[in-house]
């Protein structure tokens, strides 16, 4: 699904309307209707709510104005609040204020602060406010009496329907640009917008209702929209059924280079994960003192003892055996538990420049590249990288703060400039592609925010990639499962008592769950 901006919605409403045919009164009143149809889903008996609608005098009023009428023609009164003169609701909007008018809907001409003061006592006793002042293209602060009657909607007890979008809010951005609505119910129409999906604006939506209002489908398919919610249907076929005639290598070969002194954990973490996720094999590579901790901790993992440094790290020594290691392998994790050592940052950086399979560089792997972002440069594969915030600032040579404010910029220029995929890890985690497209991942919660959570990650997605030949189906459907896996856990165990370990133990229903919608 697509997530759009202001500019990008408008252009499909046009050809829409001008091109298709489809007045712009028909989408206003499917927009109305689905908006009714979303409340009364909410309220199955409206007629005990006291309901007022905020209108303004554009569209997103118009939208207000139609629900209004279908309230009022099923029995419930309404009052609509109309932030404006009447003359001045013009287009659409005029053709709906002017049925409301004469079908007998309240409306109060709200033009002057005094006005509203004399008003927001009796809209202060509503059950339901429909916000319906401000659409999608909003893009500087509400001022004057529209900033105070947000101020004042706020501190509201009613249940608050925003229309679009909560009025105060820019649809093209997660930042807070002003005073906004603080709704509980957000019905968008067409297609999700950037301040639906993100925080901190993505706070003040409440529930998220996508709205069809009969726009054709291929309007919302332009390959220049380059900003992407994934949904389920686009990585299923990772998890379709497995055919009766195979074996372990038709599921690929994992290696995985992990672990050093007291960091054994995220090397184990990476490859549990893996096998759990359906690898045929799975290899660690790690520095040879800690051989034992890692192949006690799961029978099935098999792992291979390398040079170590006095420190117990792995040591540049390792990177002729590592090489030949990998000549039949199917994919290879870089990072989980390695250290920044130097001789091991040394072996990272010589080993990234020969590898010609598929690799996913993370956490250690991440934190030698910052030092040498030049090795990406010229690889021989596809690659993703997994960064958290912070590391991605390194990465960068940015602070945490101005990666946190312009994220999908930043994730998408530095695909697109190394050729990378680049998964930005986080709350709606982003995946960047090297042609310029990002996905955003809607599974997730904050109990995963914990030691190791990672690790795991890396593990699913090495485990993915060498079963799939689709290098960013793979990279989604493991995004995807991570936080799944996540969501399946918190009903058990609640967020904070969440550790890593437990979203390996939820991961087989995660994907069973998959499996199971794959035939649906």
């Amino acid at each position: 699904m697509k997530i759009l901006t202001s500019k990008q919605m408008k252009e499909i409403d046009n050809i829409t309307i001008n091109e298709i045919g489809i007045p712009g009164c028909v989408l206003m009143e499917n927009a109305g209707i689905q908006i009714y149809k979303a409340i009364k889903n909410k309220f199955p008996d409206l007629r005990k709510e006291r309901i007022s609608i905020l209108a303004g005098p554009g569209n997103n009023g118009g939208d207000g104005l139609v629900v209004a009428r279908h309230l009022f023609n099923n029995g419930i009164i309404p009052e609509v609040y109309l932030i404006s003169q009447k003359e001045k609701v013009k287009g659409d909007a005029g053709i709906n204020l002017r049925i409301a008018e004469k079908i007998g809907i309240i409306i109060h001409e709200v033009s002057s602060e005094k006005i509203w003061n004399r008003l927001k006592e009796k809209i202060s006793n509503s059950t339901i406010i429909i916000d319906a002042i401000f659409g999608t293209g909003l893009t500087r602060p509400a001022e004057g009496i529209y900033k105070r009657i947000i101020e004042d909607v706020n501190k509201i007890p009613a249940f608050k329907v925003a229309v679009d979008i909560p009025s105060g809010l820019s649809s093209d951005t997660y930042q807070l640009i002003g005073p906004c609505v603080r709704a509980d119910l957000t019905v968008t129409l067409g297609a999700p917008k950037i301040a639906h999906i993100f925080p901190p604006a993505e706070e003040y939506i409440g529930e998220l209702i996508i709205a069809d209002i009969s726009i054709p489908p291929f309007l919302f398919q332009n390959k220049n929209f380059k900003l992407e919610l994934i949904e389920k249907e686009k990585i299923i076929t990772c998890f379709r059924p497995r055919k009766k005639d195979t074996h372990k290598g038709t599921y690929g070969h994992l290696f995985i280079l992990a672990g050093s002194l007291g960091k054994t954990g995220a090397a184990i973490m990476a490859g549990k994960s893996a096998l759990k996720i359906g690898a045929g094999l799975v290899t660690i590579g790690t520095p040879e003192s800690c051989l034992p901790i890692i192949a006690r901790s799961m029978m099935e993992l098999m792992t291979e003892p390398l040079p170590e440094t006095k420190e117990k790290t792995l040591s540049d020594r390792a990177l002729k055996r590592i090489l030949v290691l990998l000549e039949n392998k199917d994919a290879v994790i870089i990072g989980p538990g390695i250290s920044t050592h130097p001789s091991t940052s040394k072996l990272i950086c010589d080993l990234i420049r020969n590898i010609n399979i598929p690799m996913v560089i993370d956490a250690d792997g991440l934190n030698i590249l910052a030092s040498n972002p030049e090795v990406l440069k010229n690889l021989k594969n596809e690659t993703v990288l997994t960064p958290h915030p912070g590391e991605f600032a390194r990465l960068l040579k940015k602070t945490t703060k101005e990666i946190l404010g312009n994220k999908i910029e930043y994730a998408r220029n530095f695909a697109n400039e190394y050729g990378v995929y680049l998964v930005l890890k986080g709350y709606r985690t982003l995946i960047a592609t090297p042609e310029g497209n990002v996905f955003v991942n809607p599974t997730g919660n904050p109990g995963m925010a914990t030691a190791g959570s990672g690790d795991v990650l890396s593990g699913i997605l090495g485990g993915l990639i060498v079963q799939h030949k689709d290098f960013l189906e793979a990279i989604l459907a493991g995004i995807y499962l991570h936080g799944l896996s996540g969501d399946i856990a918190i009903p058990k165990i609640g967020e904070r008592s969440l550790v890593a370990g437990d979203l390996i133990k939820y991961l087989s229903k995660a994907v069973k769950s998959l499996e199971e919608s794959f035939h649906e």
